[in-house]
């Protein structure tokens, strides 16, 4: 069975509204072509905090409207049967920093969960966000999806946490003109035997254009480099292209990362022992 699966590469503005106007249309977009979730961008609905989301300073945001907008998307979910997954800034109380979140909805419009980034910059730790502390993993259809945002690219041990948890596609959702991001991707997918969407804003797609990558580690489809697009795609698990990668290379590496494997073939000699013999 395929997964119907769109990744939606949307204008970005300081304005929620605007911004909550985009998300809607590429939502009706991605469902009238067949999708069952639509992955958006980090920050999608909020805007990014810093240089790119200037009301955000002086903790001044008037969180009504992103409130507003989230409702909307909600509802629209719940009308097309779709789930999505959107980033955005989640409002904490007491005068806390907020999340830099990915909200996971469900289709029939409810909160299923909610992805707060874990591992952040210095700037953000400092100046902008509080960091989350949980993994969150969600199935659909019988495909199990994984979330990461942005600079998380850069651990290792998250995206093999991912596989860990038996996830088939992580949703590496971000705000980075940065192109090594897609390259570190393909390298966690490949090593990983897992499929990976991810998802920039229309702006930074002229640097490296929202993608799927395939559990072999190659772009199996790019958006458009120019500008707002709906990214289609099916994950296959009968793909021939991807029988490697799924029903061997993942397979034994989970195996082999429990050792077992090696121990009945390890020997008793002294050329082994001795480390320095010639």
């Amino acid at each position: 069975m395929t997964f119907p699966l769109a990744v939606a590469q949307t204008e970005i503005t300081t304005d929620p509204r605007a911004n909550g106007a985009a998300v809607r249309a590429a939502i009706r977009e991605a469902a009238d072509r067949g999708a069952r979730l639509v992955q958006f961008s980090e920050g999608a609905l909020t805007g990014y905090a810093g240089p790119a989301k200037e009301h955000f300073r002086g903790w001044s945001i008037d969180w009504n409207p992103v409130t507003e907008e989230l409702r909307r998307v909600m509802a629209l979910a719940a009308e097309l049967r779709v789930w999505v997954v959107l980033g955005g800034n989640h409002r904490l109380s007491g005068g806390h920093r907020p999340h830099n979140s990915l909200w996971v909805i469900d289709d029939r419009g409810e909160m299923a969960d909610r992805y707060d980034k874990r591992l952040l910059s210095y700037r953000e730790i400092t100046g902008f966000y509080t960091p989350g502390d949980h993994v969150c993993v969600f199935e659909v259809d019988g495909y199990r999806f994984g979330c990461l945002i942005c600079i998380e690219v850069n651990f290792p041990e998250l995206w093999m946490e991912q596989a860990a948890l038996d996830v088939d596609c992580v949703l590496f959702s971000t705000y980075s003109e940065d192109p090594i991001f897609e390259t570190i991707v393909r390298g966690h997918a490949a090593t990983n035997g897992l499929w990976a969407a991810i998802a920039v804003p229309a702006s930074c797609a002229p640097a490296g254009p929202s993608a799927l990558v395939g559990p072999h580690g190659y772009v199996l489809h790019q958006a458009r480099p120019d500008g707002p697009d709906v990214l289609r795609a099916d994950l296959d698990r009968t793909d021939p292209a991807l029988d490697t990668a799924l029903t061997r290379a993942r397979p034994w590496r989970k195996k082999s990362r429990t050792g077992d494997v090696y121990t009945p073939h390890r020997v008793t000699d002294p050329r082994s022992t001795d480390r320095t013999v010639t």
